[in-house]
């Protein structure tokens, strides 16, 4: 990592280096026309012509600098993209997830599950016949899941809750799900996590892996006024991502898949804004889970642990007593000005105390987090709501948006 700071910073001399060589013969060639101009006013058209050879001269290599330093800037625009985000101050120290600290909970957490909750969600699923992975497989291969009847009403009572949860203070947008590389790009998603996306070849397209990407671009190149900030921004969308995974269990069901829904919440706001938004967004997400009573917790994810982009970021996460094991179900992250440098936002910003209006404009701040993920809400309810006749009890926040469906139960010939 330190071997790519000292790459950019050597990158750097020599784009200014090349620059100041590219103006200089710039500059030399417009005072030589200027005095081929007199030259020829004055009638010496054999100086003129023993000048205008020099600007050819110098023409050829002010091209040769240009195309030089057009190179070094694209390459030091490649080492800049790979470099991370500095944490802040508070995230805390560590190496790896095992040094994620819990900052709140287990909340709703059990002493002990009760038997009949300790089934994995892939084999309830499939004895209610809402989770049909073996025509998910045939239609689109390993690592797709399809839910049917009230499995697919759930995910989709789940997405229009989260909604609900947030519109008293987030617009919503439906924006693309197909996106330019330069809006990968803004988010930090490009280049590092090429190989994770779907690139649709033929028109340069990427299938978003989160609604985060184009959000976070809806205002690049824009300068926006201080009196519009913070501007707040929800959005339901398929996500998709090449999910590694690992072999096993981690594969099976819910828990990784390549396509999948979600709700998204984004903030745009100046440096000073961020600090509460993170907080309020955190929160927000947090009730969101609690509301639909799972065991959860909260924990912050430490300095080793940090994406690329991210300046501090706090997860949520449900336990899932069929898989054993505690799953993100949300990540809420402050990326200070990282996405909106890539992007180009600015803030102008308002004169203060009758003073005048500040010259010039600042990089804007950028915060997002997942208000709800489905795959995983979807599996921890079917294994925390499961009841010891197999059917599972819809949390009654959901109830609003299932046609009046209160419990899944087994098929009648079971």
């Amino acid at each position: 990592m330190l071997s790519d700071f000292d790459r950019a910073v050597e990158l750097d001399l020599g784009v200014r280096e090349l620059t100041a060589a590219r103006d200089r013969a710039r500059a030399e060639i417009n005072e030589i026309s200027k005095e081929v101009g007199a030259l020829r006013r004055a009638g010496d058209v054999e100086g003129a012509e023993r000048l205008q050879a020099r600007s050819r001269e110098l023409g050829s290599n002010e091209k040769n600098l240009a195309a030089q330093h057009g190179l070094a800037e694209t390459s030091l625009r490649e080492v800049l993209l790979g470099i991370p985000n500095v944490p802040h101050a508070d995230a805390p120290d560590g190496t790896s997830d095992a040094d994620n600290p819990v900052v709140t909970g287990p909340v709703g957490m059990p002493d002990e599950f009760a038997p009949h909750q300790c089934v994995p969600h892939w084999e309830t699923g499939a004895a209610l016949g809402i989770l049909d992975a073996e025509r998910a497989v045939k239609i689109s291969g390993a690592m797709f899941n399809l839910q049917r009847g009230l499995g697919a009403t759930l995910a989709r009572a789940l997405c229009q809750y989260a909604l609900d949860c947030n519109a008293d203070a987030f617009e919503e947008v439906r924006p693309p799900s197909l996106v330019t590389s330069a809006t990968l790009t803004a988010s930090g998603q490009l280049p590092k996590f090429a190989d994770d996306a779907y690139h649709i070849a033929n028109d340069d397209l990427w299938c978003i892996p989160t609604a985060e990407v184009p959000l976070t671009s809806l205002y690049g190149g824009e300068i926006v006024p201080e009196a519009s900030l913070p501007i707040r921004m929800m959005a339901a969308t398929p996500c998709y991502r090449r999910e590694a995974g690992s072999a096993g269990r981690d594969t099976r069901g819910m828990l990784r898949v390549h396509e999948f829904d979600k709700v998204e919440i984004l903030a745009v706001c100046t440096p000073e804004q961020a600090p509460a938004l993170l907080d309020d967004m955190v929160a927000r997400a947090e009730a969101t889970i609690a509301g639909l009573g799972l065991a959860y917790r909260v924990i912050e994810i430490c300095t080793g642990d940090l994406g690329q982009s991210h300046h501090r970021s706090l997860d949520i996460e449900v336990y899932a007593p069929g898989a054993e094991q505690w799953l993100e179900v949300s990540s809420v992250s402050w990326f200070s000005d990282y996405q909106a440098r890539r992007a180009d936002i600015r803030v102008r910003r308002e004169p203060r105390d009758g003073e005048q209006q500040p010259k010039g404009t600042e990089i804007a701040h950028t915060l997002n987090g997942s208000a709800l993920a489905v795959p995983r809400v979807w599996a921890a309810i079917l294994e925390h709501c499961r009841q010891p006749d197999g059917s599972v009890l819809i949390p009654d926040v959901l109830h609003p948006y299932t046609r009046g469906a209160t419990r899944i139960s087994l098929p009648a010939s079971s």
